[in-house]
């Protein structure tokens, strides 16, 4: 029988899969990951995601990633469960996830609700000089913004 892991080392395990649209930023760092536990008993891992929004079709995706790498770790029996209540919202991002958003390119989330015609920061030159371009971006939880400083369009992570 495998050693029973710490959650905290499947919390690391965790940390090392990338959001597959965002790259930059961990499933743990987006706030999809929601709970962890380990059934000694059984060797199970129980691991509870929430979806940034229903029907998110990336979920496909960091299901099975997070299934490999849980087997790469040796923990065969895994229980992944779906929690759709309470919704996902960008709060859960941590403020690391945040500073990767913009490092990246990608305007983070307001830390309160705006209206979209509030003025953004530009992630590239800092500029509060933008414009709603789209408010649907690259995906469905993005809008599209350009800046009227450099010029440069980049997405905006709207706040849900």
């Amino acid at each position: 029988m495998v050693a029973a892991p710490s959650i905290g080392e499947i919390l690391d395990w965790l940390k090392a899969i990338e959001d597959p649209e965002i790259p930059v930023i961990s499933i743990v760092d987006l706030g999809i990951v929601r709970d962890v536990k380990f059934d000694e008993s059984s060797g199970e891992a129980v691991i509870t995601i929430t979806p940034t929004y229903s029907g998110c079709p990336a979920m496909e995706a960091i299901s099975a990633e997070i299934l490999r790498s849980m087997r790469k770790h040796g923990i065969e029996k895994i229980r992944l469960e779906t929690r759709l209540s309470p919704p996902w919202t960008t709060d859960w991002m941590t403020e690391e996830a945040k500073q990767r958003l913009r490092s990246y390119g990608i305007a983070p989330p307001a830390s309160q609700l705006v209206t979209l015609d509030a003025p953004v920061t530009c992630p590239h030159c800092g500029s509060s000089r933008t414009q709603l371009v789209s408010r649907f971006g690259s995906t469905p939880c993005k809008a599209l913004y350009k800046c009227l400083n450099c010029l440069e369009p980049f997405d905006v992570f709207k706040r849900h």
